[in-house]
């Protein structure tokens, strides 16, 4: 006999059945998310990193870099400087002979920076030439690839390269009256000397050492140009005198705290923990975030911050991620990496992985630098006081569980019901 048709009874059930399995599996998936270690730390590979490389390196040969200029003014340096640090790391990590791979893609990005395109947005009539921002990067990079290479074995160009842009770098600041050399005309940002002046401090260490004078000018120089209000070295300075003209901001200060040990260990330790006072937050008592504007103050969003939910900068968070590993920070970095996990959207398959769905692989090549860090010159930390409870994870899973279960309560209240009906 034929089937009959479901009526629309039926079919409506059937539907809330699916809605509600669909919506208790992905609580249970952010649950295991939550609780599943998310980085590995100084000591070993993050899981999932080299597929997000995958899918960057693809993104990258279809275009992704000029789009994401688009978006901001450095958009594809960012994408591609960040993809190719996440190799060096890498590299870093494996025996001298097993590293053909990491090397080749950093130089990949390497020579996509060192073009017309990747510096078109910087002027070449600063000191140096392009900015400090643009110098500072590039010779970070630079230093990476050479890390890579034996000592005995490096390439000579490159070997040249680096050293010329160095001793550039040197000049720079050796000439100027303040610690902070411009980014671009007329604007500089403390953050952009400090990867400069780690950059230098890399050419000291794999070098024969020749800038030992400019680091410790420039620390002199940075300490006494601090952010009033918060410590801190500040977001934005005056060009010409270094002095702050903007507070410290969350976005700058992920950045300052990946490189500041690599210059000053003991002055970094007194930054970091400031920093962590300051601007780690628990919104709403749901794990750790970073603020983009230190406790009591608020301020708009822009194009650095990212949207500022509860004044919290989701740019910022992912970037302290690695300042935290870098820090000897383990519990801080592995909370904020189990909230990308929950928060991300990650997609994963057997090739590539990508979050937020792949809409935005600048925030994936940020996410994979963060995953990887640790220090490349400074000795190791020793854990700063832990700032996160040991029970962070607690509120968020007891709201998963009451999301998991929702769906499923209209349907325990008429089982009662129907009971007593037929009683």
């Amino acid at each position: 006999m034929p089937r009959r048709p479901l009526t629309a009874r039926q079919l409506l059930r059937w539907a809330r059945l699916l809605v509600a399995v669909g919506v208790t599996a992905c609580a249970l998936l952010g649950a295991v998310r939550l609780v599943a270690p998310a980085t590995a730390g100084t000591a070993g590979e993050p899981a999932g990193v080299r597929r997000q490389l995958e899918f960057l390196r693809a993104e990258l040969d279809d275009g992704a870099g000029a789009e994401a200029q688009g978006q901001f003014p450095e958009g594809n340096f960012f994408l591609h400087a960040l993809y190719g640090l996440s190799w060096v790391e890498i590299g870093l990590r494996e025996p001298d002979g097993e590293r053909a791979e990491a090397l080749r893609e950093a130089r990949f990005a390497l020579e996509r920076l060192d073009s017309p395109f990747g510096r078109r947005p910087f002027s070449p009539a600063l000191s140096p030439t392009y900015g400090v921002f643009y110098r500072g990067w590039d010779n970070w990079l630079r230093g990476g690839v050479l890390s890579l290479q034996p000592a005995d074995r490096r390439d000579p160009a490159e070997l040249e390269r680096f050293t010329q842009d160095s001793t550039a770098l040197g000049a720079a600041f050796d000439a100027s009256a303040s610690p902070y050399l411009a980014a671009y005309p007329g604007q500089a940002w403390p953050v952009d000397s400090t990867v400069a002046m780690a950059s230098l401090r890399l050419h000291d260490t794999l070098l024969p050492p020749r800038f030992a004078a400019t680091t410790e000018r420039w620390l002199q120089g940075v300490r006494q140009r601090l952010d009033p209000g918060t410590g801190l070295l500040p977001h934005r300075v005056d060009p010409d005198t270094g002095d702050p003209v903007e507070t410290a901001r969350g976005s700058s200060q992920s950045l300052v705290h990946r490189f500041l040990r690599e210059v000053d260990p003991v002055f970094a330790d007194e930054q970091y923990r400031r920093f962590r006072e300051l601007f780690v937050v628990s919104p709403l008592g749901l794990g750790p975030a970073v603020r983009e504007y230190p406790h009591g103050v608020d301020g708009p969003a822009d194009v650095d911050s990212g949207p500022l939910p509860l004044g919290v900068s989701l740019s910022a968070s992912v970037v302290t991620l690695g300042a935290a590993q870098v820090n000897g920070d383990d519990r801080l970095a592995s909370a904020l990496a189990n909230h990308v996990e929950l928060a991300g959207l990650p997609v994963d398959t057997p090739w590539t992985k990508r979050y937020a769905l792949g809409l935005v692989p600048i925030g994936d090549a940020f996410l994979a630098w963060s995953k990887t860090a640790r220090p490349w010159l400074a000795p190791p930390p020793s854990p700063p006081p832990a700032s996160v409870s040991a029970w962070w994870r607690v509120p968020l899973l007891l709201l998963l569980a009451v999301v998991g279960a929702v769906p499923w309560l209209p349907a325990l209240v008429r089982r009662p019901r129907a009971r007593t009906a037929t009683g």
